[in-house]
C-alpha cells in the first residue's frame, strides 16, 4: 500500500479522527499528524486561545495553511486527522480532492454529544446548547464531508480498531493492484 496517497480523516467532533488516525498510521507505517495539534505547535497557543484572539476566521486561515503544508510535501505520505470544520472553506475542499484519500468518519449527533461532553477543548461547544450546536453543524457540514469523501465509515457503536480495519481494507482494495514489486 505504499502507492496509496495521503490519507485524510474528516468528520465531526467526536468521530474518532485522532484515535483512528493513529491506528492507521501505525499499521501503514506512516507519520501521523493531527491538524489541530500542528496549528497549536506553530502558534504556540491552544485552539481556544486562537479562537478568542483571532476568531474562527483566523483559526480557519491557519488550518488552510497547515493542510497545504501537509498535503503538498511530495516526499512524504501521511495520515492526517483534521478538525471538524476543515471542509468549511472551498479552498480546503479543493485541496482534499487532489490525490488524497479522504475518509469521512460519520458519527451521529448523539454519539458526538456523548464523546465531546467532557471536553473543554472545543470552542464551538462552549456557548449555548451543545446538542443544538452539534445538530446545526451537522446539517451544514455533512454534505461537505460527503462531497470530498473517497470513503464513508460509520463510527457509532464501533470499536476504533474495527473502524481502522474497515479503512485499511478499503485502501488495500483500491491500491493493491497498483503495487509494484520491491
Amino acid at each position: 500500500m505504499k502507492n496509496a496517497p495521503n490519507i485524510v480523516l474528516v468528520g465531526p467532533m467526536g468521530a474518532g479522527k485522532t484515535t483512528i488516525g493513529r491506528l492507521l498510521s501505525q499499521t501503514l507505517e506512516r507519520e501521523f499528524f493531527d491538524s489541530d495539534r500542528v496549528i497549536e505547535e506553530k502558534a504556540g497557543a491552544d485552539i481556544p486561545w486562537i479562537f478568542d484572539k483571532e476568531g474562527e476566521d483566523g483559526f480557519r486561515r491557519r488550518e488552510t495553511h497547515v493542510l497545504q503544508e501537509m498535503l503538498e510535501e511530495p516526499e512524504q505520505r501521511v495520515v492526517l486527522a483534521t478538525g471538524g470544520g476543515i471542509v468549511m472553506r472551498e479552498e480546503n475542499r479543493a485541496l482534499l480532492r487532489k490525490e488524497t484519500m479522504v475518509v469521512y468518519l460519520y458519527a451521529s449527533v448523539e454519539q458526538q454529544l456523548h464523546r465531546t461532553s467532557k471536553s473543554n477543548h472545543r470552542p464551538l461547544l462552549k456557548k449555548g446548547n451543545p446538542k443544538e450546536t452539534l445538530t446545526n453543524l451537522f446539517k451544514i457540514r455533512d454534505p461537505l464531508y460527503r462531497d470530498v469523501a473517497s470513503l464513508i465509515v460509520e463510527t457509532d457503536a464501533r470499536h476504533p480498531r474495527a473502524v481502522a480495519n474497515k479503512v485499511l481494507d478499503a485502501i488495500k482494495n483500491q491500491f493493491e493492484n497498483s503495487e509494484s514489486p520491491v
